[in-house]
């Protein structure tokens, strides 16, 4: 299995050209042997949308863009992200997969950063599961990035055989110093390889690149194995496409050294939580203001 880390820098608001984009690059994905092409965040209409989001949004799997997708993805599968107009009017960043000519799965974004330089939930309405989907390649589930920062969401996905976790991303370059990368950029790094590791399973990670509205995106998609090595990195800051294999020994030998899922306690940790829940007052938690490093 060959995946493609497609990593694009989308016009604001310019959905058309978006998708154009999309197209371009799933052929030169399915030239290169990808059986999926995996895009950004809100990939098909960029990220600062505010006031704009409104009129960027369409439903699933009905919108006009979505069904153009979904006929390309009879190559190569596709994920991508767009601002879903939900049948309750609700506006949510979510992000869908294209399989085999139709739309197959649809993540809508469960945690909204709006704090510090951040405003999601000013704008779109929160996601409330965590799902797999099953595809050729393996049990695979869809986060949001701000999602990925949570560790509960990718044990969620994980207590149902998770094989592959993709990523989509758009973060901003942040902790720029005198070193040639930005802190942002190992921190992402290193949060791929906990997940990789302790979940035994693949993680795709594909942000987006370039520059938009004053913001400016650090790109360094990658893909790390079940044994949290980094396998396939795209460059900083600007656009790539990125090739890379995920082969199927290798996830059979991480669970086999490395039997983590298997020991799971998942009623231990209901139990527990139900009992944390249950206690007079809310847990003890740090401010929003300080959390999240994305």
């Amino acid at each position: 299995m060959k995946i493609a880390l497609a990593q694009i820098a989308p016009k604001l608001g310019d959905a058309p050209a978006n998708l154009a984009r999309h197209l371009e690059i799933l052929k030169r994905a399915r030239r290169g042997g990808a059986g999926l092409a995996i895009f950004p965040e809100l990939s098909l209409t960029g990220y600062l949308l505010q006031d704009l989001v409104t009129s960027v949004s369409e439903p699933a799997p009905g919108g006009a863009r979505l069904k153009k997708l979904a006929a390309a993805s009879r190559g190569t599968a596709t994920i991508a992200g767009f601002v879903e107009r939900g049948p309750d009017q609700m506006l949510y960043n979510a992000a869908a997969l294209f399989h085999g000519g139709r739309l197959v799965h649809v993540h809508r974004k469960v945690y909204l950063p709006t704090y510090g330089m951040f405003d999601e939930g000013r704008y779109f309405a929160a996601g409330e599961t965590f799902t797999l989907f099953d595809a050729p390649w393996g049990r695979t589930g869809i986060l949001i990035c701000e999602d990925f920062w949570h560790l509960s969401s990718s044990y969620l996905l994980a207590l149902q055989g998770m094989d592959l976790l993709v990523v989509v991303s758009a973060s901003p370059v942040k902790g720029l110093g005198p070193s040639s990368k930005p802190r942002s950029v190992s921190i992402w790094k290193e949060l791929g390889a906990v997940v990789a590791r302790h979940f035994t399973c693949w993680v795709a990670y594909v942000n987006r690149a370039g520059y938009e509205d004053g913001w400016a995106f650090q790109g360094g998609s990658f893909l790390c194995s079940p044994a949290g090595e980094l396998r396939a990195e795209a460059r900083l800051f600007k656009e790539d496409l990125v090739i890379a294999e995920l082969p199927d020994q290798e996830l059979r030998k991480a669970r086999l050294v490395s039997p983590l899922l298997r020991d799971e306690k998942p009623e231990l940790v209901s139990r527990e939580i139900e009992r944390i829940l249950s206690r007079a007052g809310s847990p003890s938690r740090p401010s929003r203001a300080a959390s999240g490093d994305r």
